[in-house]
């Protein structure tokens, strides 16, 4: 969730700490994956795409792990015409001897790195599959590294993100469609034919021709986030090249707008109430005494920075905004490590009137450095992805509406998500590849697919993952009882254990275990 898209996060967590037990019953053994020239066949229908399937991969060192460049089409329509490439990372598996394959991952976003990713592999997968698999992150098509999607300088990208999230009437409504409007040609302006061509069904067939390029019969795939979009994409266009499939905290493909600004409000709404019940738990916290003080007083701080920001030192910003602040308070529902941060911030904010500690935790989620420079285009690619998957209305009544019911049901969250893809519905442009709205995916005939749920996950609900699990063909489902966003190798021995053995034994977890 952005502080102005309200939507997907690219926020997977690279910690695991502690461990917990579960019952857990292994299912039928999936096949390893097998590297040989056979990978290098394009799938049926793909007969044009012979000498994209067909390349090597030049590995080079890097600073860490090794690097490569993937050459895909611009257009798949055209695949004889321009040419992209694509940023691929490397980490070997730790115990050569034993190796069984590729592991790619992406950790979500869209607009999340998975270069990034992929270089933090000792701590996104358990050590067994460290030890068995070269873990290979990429930039997706308008991600950083790969020909990345650009769309205001960062003064305005500033002001874009710490602009009213919620308009209160129609002459807000109207500027922050004209807000709207203004980013979106400027990524059409600034970035050119890819911006037409940055779509998950894009992104699924690079993923493809990486498959190829590595050697891999099959993918064996780790999606966080979004990454699960991306890996559901992939498994329903490729379904018999899916291998281990591991997607971890679930956006159906299937999902409209406005069900993932209600979802996504209902599910910031039950983190938060749980982040509340910990400040009071630890006493003398700044917002109340009890939960639903906490969120009253949550919500009347908002309004109050709505009407009047407080100050803070932050390089290039010098007072801390609604939206701003919203986005702070959001950075810390991905994870309950951040949870004391939380609170020390807005102490700050509410009895010293320094908006400086929560204006770093917003910094964090935009990639924003102190001196106001962004490390990557993370949100910048998040639309760019986001409205040619899924277009949405360009009336700003529509969003009034979504947020007067999702306030109903998320009070705090409610109307904060409701705005956020007005952008979509201005966006100059469709999607060349797959796009266009919603869509089940049932990937018929594919191996099994691990899908991974947390019962109080903010940004993708719990509900999410059994929607998925119930639409694909071959699943298996886990639920984790707990907080934050994502589960595998964050805090939790018995999903850790479970996806360990998938991925390195094949044991698929018997649907329903739950830890």
């Amino acid at each position: 969730m952005t502080s102005r898209a309200r939507v997907l996060v690219a926020a997977a967590a690279i910690t695991a700490v502690s461990l917990s037990g579960c019952s857990l019953l292994g299912g039928d053994d999936a096949a390893p994956t097998t590297s040989s020239t056979a990978a290098a066949t394009p799938p049926a229908g793909s007969e044009a795409l012979a000498s994209y399937y067909g390349q090597q991969l030049a590995w080079a060192k890097c600073q860490i792990g090794e690097c490569a460049k993937l050459k895909v089409p611009l257009d798949y329509a055209a695949p004889d015409g321009d040419q992209i490439e694509i940023s691929v990372l490397r980490m070997k598996a730790t115990k050569s001897k034993d190796r069984i394959g590729s592991l790619v991952v992406n950790p979500g976003g869209p607009g999340g790195s998975g270069v990034d990713y992929a270089q933090a592999a000792d701590f996104i997968v358990g050590k067994p599959v460290r030890q068995r698999f070269d873990v290979v992150g990429f930039d997706p098509r308008g991600v950083q590294r790969s020909q990345p999607v650009d769309c205001l300088p960062d003064a305005q990208m500033d002001d874009f993100l710490g602009q009213d999230p919620t308009p209160d009437d129609a002459t807000e409504a109207a500027e922050f469609a004209a807000s709207g409007k203004e980013f979106a040609q400027g990524c059409q302006q600034r970035t050119g034919a890819l911006v037409s061509h940055v779509s998950t069904v894009d992104a699924a067939k690079d993923m493809d021709i990486l498959r190829s390029a590595l050697g891999d019969e099959q993918l064996n795939f780790l999606g966080k986030s979004y990454g699960t979009f991306l890996g559901a994409t992939y498994a329903g266009l490729f379904p018999k090249l899916v291998g281990r499939f591991v997607l971890d905290g679930v956006l159906p493909p299937d999902i409209t707008s406005a069900e993932v600004s209600k979802g996504q409000a209902e599910g910031f709404e039950r983190a938060t109430r749980a982040y509340a019940a910990d400040c009071v738990d630890e006493g003398d916290c700044p917002l109340g005494g009890s939960v639903d003080e906490v969120m009253s007083g949550l919500r009347g701080l908002l309004t109050r920075l709505d009407q009047q920001p407080v100050p803070m030192q932050d390089g290039r910003l010098n007072q801390l905004t609604e939206g701003w602040a919203a986005t702070g308070i959001a950075q810390a529902m991905y994870d309950q490590g951040s949870w004391g941060t939380l609170t020390d911030a807005l102490t700050d904010v509410v009895r010293r009137n320094d908006g400086t500690e929560l204006m770093k935790l917003a910094d964090q989620y935009a990639q924003r450095n102190q001196n106001g420079a962004y490390a990557g285009n993370l949100l910048e690619a998040f639309y760019a992805i986001s409205c040619l998957d899924n277009p949405d209305s360009a009336d700003p009544d529509v969003y009034a509406q979504r947020a007067a019911d999702n306030a109903k049901v998320a009070p705090t969250w409610g109307p904060f998500l409701a705005w956020g893809s007005l952008v979509c519905g201005q966006w100059p442009v469709k999607a060349a590849e797959g796009g266009g709205g919603p869509q089940k995916i049932s990937a018929e005939g594919s191996g099994p697919i691990v899908v991974v749920g947390t019962t109080r996950d903010p940004a993708t609900p719990y509900e999410w993952s059994v929607r998925l699990r119930d639409q694909l063909s071959n699943a298996s489902l886990i639920t984790f009882d707990g907080d934050g966003h994502t589960a595998y190798a964050r805090s939790n021995g018995c999903i850790d254990d479970a996806i360990n053995d998938y991925f390195t034994d094949g044991t698929v977890p018997k649907d329903g275990t739950k830890c």
